[in-house]
């Protein structure tokens, strides 16, 4: 392989004009020859700089709405050529192409015309063809030519051909191919996703996962793992859109842990009543609603102030200056909320490693999306569990029914347990949570561990009974036996909502009859793993 190349020309075709003028510039100041394409022709020529239009190069017109420009011989010629392979050379001489030493090409906006809502027609019409088909000819042909797919490397290769004397190095030329491959792979994962989508095709023959490096991460879960954070096509509100304002940066966990805490309190309608979720190792450990955002803090603090210490806070409105002064009492990790005052914002400065983000808005609950984890040799992928309770239709299965507030916080109840490691039990009472059992591998530990949360927490705050007296419960599956639900009416709850489905419903609902506890079924479960 060569080391170094002079470039002597250059093809430019980009969507995205930013920076393209100056990028121009800079090349023909180190004596390239531009050629181009449409409206980056156009462009370049009304910057009062020389460019050859590809037509020319090829000798046919851009036609078809320009489907089909680039996808000629001399184009491709000039990009795949090995420059020391005789019988290569002798081909361009005898058909006249001319070598291409540098490609820029960014491919047709396909994600962001699916992120705006666009029809099906205009979202096929922004597939690009003659781009990526440029991009990884160049890119295999990296020993000869270097591909740039992105305006943030123009300075980058503008520094090599002032370094080199107007060449490159394969070492960047090889860097710039790898970059080229997973652009081109992370936008046809995106078009193969979407027509998924659209094909209401739960499962592909294939399926590819693509997305663009947000920040190299300085360690995993574990120091000693590597780790790196990427924004994927869809453009959720939420931690991967938001505008950190302070703080230091964020690791692996507090990212992962900031997700589970906006999606969880996205749940609760800002319109409706201010909502806070504080979240310690991606599970809730204090949920609430209330009249404003420092009332549903104080609830939501209340409920395990021990692991709330270094924990995340989600909010569901716009962070204000009580909120602001509330959270910023014990230490605390990140704050994610819509947007903040000025005042607000002052108040978190004071915290210099505290991390405030602000999402510009909260993800839709019921809005389709896919998860992925991965598995040994694979992939497993589903839907978004996008089911929400306020659209299910709860069935009253015992003799007494829940009273309308016992209902009120059911649903409540039922929102937070959609959030919760399961196995999963969640006591509430006046919309927030007190107590939640989390991650067990049976139903009664939950039960019991929720319980004894709660007991604690009365201690804590010298209460005469934990809250779990008068509260309602509710579990993310069915409960197997009556032992779960005996544990959850022995610490006081009154009120049960559940999936139903066991073989042991009929003895479970007895046990609720037996004792007085109202119970509703769901038929939907919330397992989350």
């Amino acid at each position: 392989m060569t080391e170094l190349r002079r470039v002597t020309r250059a093809l430019l075709s980009v969507s995205d004009k930013t920076g393209l003028i100056e990028f121009a510039r800079g090349l023909a100041g180190h004596g390239v020859e531009l050629v181009s394409t449409g409206g980056t022709a156009k462009a370049i020529k009304d910057a009062g700089l020389p460019v050859i239009d590809v037509s020319e190069l090829t000798g046919f017109p851009e036609m078809m709405d320009g489907r089909v420009k680039t996808l000629h011989p001399k184009v491709h010629g000039g990009l795949l050529a090995i420059r020391d392979n005789k019988e290569h050379a002798a081909a361009m001489a005898a058909h006249g192409i001319r070598p291409i030493d540098l490609l820029v090409v960014n491919l047709y906006p396909f994600e962001a015309t699916v992120a705006k809502g666009a029809t099906y027609d205009d979202c096929v019409e922004n597939i690009d063809i003659g781009g990526p088909a440029m991009i990884r000819a160049a890119a295999k042909n990296h020993d000869d030519v270097a591909v740039v797919v992105e305006p943030e490397d123009y300075a980058i290769l503008l520094a090599e051909l002032s370094a080199q004397g107007g060449a490159t190095t394969l070492a960047l030329r090889k860097k710039l191919a790898a970059k080229a491959y997973a652009r081109t792979a992370s936008y046809d994962a995106a078009i193969s996703n979407w027509f998924a989508k659209e094909l209401d095709d739960p499962a592909p023959s294939f399926r590819a996962f693509g997305g663009k490096l947000a920040e190299a991460l300085r360690y995993g879960e574990n120091p000693h793992q590597s780790a790196a954070f990427y924004r994927a096509p869809e453009m959720r509100p939420g931690v991967a859109t938001a505008r950190q304002v302070q703080g230091k940066q964020l690791s692996y966990n507090n990212i992962n842990d900031t997700d589970a805490a906006y999606e969880c309190v996205a749940e609760f309608d800002p319109k409706r009543t201010a909502a806070v979720v504080i979240i310690k190792h991606a599970n809730p450990c204090g949920v609430a609603e209330g009249g404003n955002l420092v009332e549903a803090y104080a609830k939501a603090l209340a409920c395990d102030s021990t692991s709330a210490f270094g924990g995340i806070v989600a909010l569901n409105r716009t962070l204000d200056a009580e909120a602001a002064r509330a959270i910023t009492e014990i230490f605390t990790e990140v704050i994610i909320a819509p947007d903040a005052t000025d005042e607000a914002i002052g108040i978190v400065a004071g915290k210099k490693n505290l991390r405030l983000l602000l999402a510009g808005g909260l993800p839709d609950p019921r809005a389709y999306g896919l998860t992925v984890k991965s598995v040994a040799g694979g992939l497993l992928v589903q839907s978004r569990d996008n089911a929400t309770v306020d659209e299910m239709q709860l069935r009253t299965v015992t003799k007494r029914a829940p009273t309308a507030a016992e209902l009120d916080d059911l649903r409540f109840a039922f929102r937070v347990a959609k959030h919760v490691k399961s196995n999963t039990i969640v006591y509430t009472r006046d919309r927030a949570t007190v107590g939640i059992g989390a991650g067990q591998m049976s139903r009664i530990d939950a039960a019991r561990i929720a319980a004894r949360k709660a007991e604690d927490a009365a201690k804590e705050l010298k209460l005469a009974a934990p809250l779990t007296k008068g509260s309602v419960v509710a579990s993310d599956a069915f409960f197997p036996f009556a032992d779960g639900l005996l544990v959850a009416i022995e610490a006081g709850a009154t009120a049960v909502i559940q999936p139903g489905g066991s073989v042991k419903d009929n003895e479970v609902i007895k046990a609720a009859d037996d004792h007085g506890v109202a119970m509703v079924f769901t038929g939907t479960r919330h397992f989350r793993h």
